[in-house]
């Protein structure tokens, strides 16, 4: 694990206790600690529509506890913080994109980010928005921020965790007058905090390590308090992006351990990538944790813990593709951040600018000796 950027413990309980205790409502005698999901398309509402719950694709009890204890991770001790849930970390994404941007506006994406950011491009073009686009690393999206209306970061990147000072573009993008929305997937609350660096949302899919179990769709925005997150709010309402009410409550649930888990999956994360460091077959090993890593020094500044995501390359797609058959203890899924170790030749699916031969691999909560053992082992075996 890595320190705060500051070294020092925030005030208040520590990470473990606020992820236990995230959201969890006032005790009620003989209630449960944690109320169940509440299945409700509507409410009963006589007289003059008020009140919290009125009608089910607006709010929910359940969304409710769990937007809370998002917030409460987010921005820990914040006030003016708000947090929507959405279906899926998509619908999260264009809730943002598609409620503040209008036509003869300007957005900054990354070219190197999630392989569905081409189709949202797409989309956002033919609606009259130009898209400037440009790689994470470097800070290169400094070069076309100007006249931006939203700048939008992935870091670190997926799938190929190129980092960028969050801080320095928050403040050119401000000072330019536009909007930054982060896209804190792969970090999670737990390895960083946008709204913390200065920016304006935080945007996850907690399909991924948030909940950690792969077995549920959903997303989130959080973001100060006003007219930005009023839009966001109002585009959920217009599309009906919304989770299940038992997708939420599941959710909830996982919070719970994500301290655990987080902790865990990253430690292990770092044992494997310095078992590949130096293997003569891997090369393009990337892993922010890693001393030489390229993105070290920045993800050191702004991030407390690096991600439980490995990437790297080997030398053909034929030896990835040998490589994940031999491997006992990792699954060949398309996700990341489960308690069940995953891998995939990301190249697969011709959305990402990869080499063929390209990993991307994310650690579980199998025991550390084990997992390396297994990777290894294929590593041997696929040379065969």
């Amino acid at each position: 694990m890595n320190e705060s950027p500051q070294g020092e413990r925030p005030e208040g309980p520590g990470e473990g206790t606020r992820a236990v205790r995230a959201g969890l409502p006032e005790p009620v005698k003989h209630e449960p600690t944690l109320p169940g999901p509440v299945f409700a398309a509507h409410f009963h509402l006589p007289g003059e529509p008020t009140g919290p719950y009125t009608y089910g694709r607006d709010e929910n009890p359940t969304w409710t506890h769990l937007e809370r204890a998002i917030g409460e991770l987010e921005a820990p001790g914040r006030d003016g913080v708000e947090t929507l849930v959405f279906a899926s970390g998509m619908a999260a994404i264009s809730s943002v994109l598609f409620s503040q941007l209008r036509a003869g506006d300007t957005v900054v994406l990354p070219d190197d980010g999630y392989q569905v950011l081409p189709l949202v491009r797409a989309q956002l073009e033919a609606y009259g928005i130009e898209v400037r686009t440009a790689p994470t690393g470097g800070d290169a999206q400094l070069d076309v921020l100007d006249g931006a209306k939203l700048l939008w970061i992935e870091s670190p990147s997926n799938p190929g965790l190129e980092v960028c000072d969050i801080r320095r573009l928050v403040e050119a993008a401000h000072a330019r007058g536009a909007l930054v929305a982060v896209d804190n997937t792969l970090a999670t609350p737990l390895g960083q905090r946008p709204l913390e660096l200065g920016a304006d949302f935080s945007v996850a899919s907690g399909t991924k390590q948030l909940t950690g179990h792969g077995d549920i769709l959903l997303g989130y925005v959080t973001g100060r308090a006003g007219e930005p997150m009023t839009s966001v709010r109002r585009w959920r309402k217009i599309v009906g992006a919304i989770p299940g009410p038992m997708e939420a409550w599941l959710a909830h649930r996982s919070i719970a351990t994500l301290q655990l888990r987080v902790d865990r999956q990253n430690a292990t994360a770092m044992t494997l990538a310095e078992a590949l460091r130096g293997r003569p077959e891997v090369s393009g090993l990337r892993y922010p944790g890693l001393p030489d890593d390229p993105s070290h020094k920045v993800a050191s500044q702004q991030m407390r813990r690096y991600g439980c995501v490995i990437s790297f390359t080997l030398p053909t797609r034929a030896r990835a593709e040998r490589f994940l058959e031999e491997l006992r203890f990792v699954e060949d899924a398309t996700s990341f951040g489960g308690v069940r170790s995953t891998a995939e030749r990301r190249g697969r699916w011709g959305g990402d600018a990869v080499p063929e031969g390209f990993i991307r691999l994310s650690v579980g909560a199998e025991d550390p000796e084990d997992l390396v053992a297994d990777v290894l082992r294929a590593l041997e075996e696929s040379a065969r």
